[in-house]
């Protein structure tokens, strides 16, 4: 007979998605919820690297046809435990450049690791003003950078997706 442990769900939820037009280029806000879940903070903090992707797509809504992907970024940032130094390190591994976060405490490195703020996917006027966009956001979290169906059914990783609402570029007058 064979056992299964119950697994560590993360209820990973997107909670803040945020589309803005800020200095002439749409710019997303995105808050990731349940990235740390309690389950895994045993194997965080024996030294197993979590690690948190975040692929950002801009579309455009095209009437009764498909719509039309127009740009995507991935962002990717990893939380270690240093044993020796009993600090909680958030690194970015792909799609922005920031310097490494070091805090004694996983509530704030895992702020760290779930927030992304100001991603640039496209100047303003790359777009059509009287088009109508939107941005979806797809989010894995994962002990190990590991995101497959059997490690999603050990509760090791997680995914969600998430969609805005639709936008237009036109200015009310």
């Amino acid at each position: 007979m064979l056992s299964l442990a119950a697994p560590a769900h993360a209820e990973l939820r997107i909670s803040d998605l945020a589309v803005y037009l800020n200095d002439h280029e749409v710019t997303v806000h995105v808050v990731l919820l349940g990235a740390v879940p309690d389950g895994l903070h045993e194997s965080i903090t024996s030294g197993i690297p979590a690690h948190v992707r975040f692929t950002v797509e801009l579309w455009q809504y095209i009437r009764l046809w498909p719509d039309q992907l127009l740009t995507t970024r991935t962002i990717e940032r990893s939380l270690a435990y240093n044993v020796v130094t009993k600090e909680f390190k958030v690194a970015s591994l792909k799609g922005e450049s920031r310097p490494v976060y070091a805090s004694r405490e996983l509530r704030d490195a895992a702020r760290v690791l779930s927030e992304v703020r100001s991603v640039k996917m496209s100047p303003a006027t790359a777009l059509d003003p009287a088009a109508v966009i939107y941005v979806r956001v797809h989010a894995e979290a994962a002990l190990n950078g590991e995101n497959t169906f059997v490690a999603r059914m050990a509760g090791t990783a997680e995914q969600t997706t998430r969609q805005s609402d639709y936008r237009t570029l036109e200015r009310v007058r």
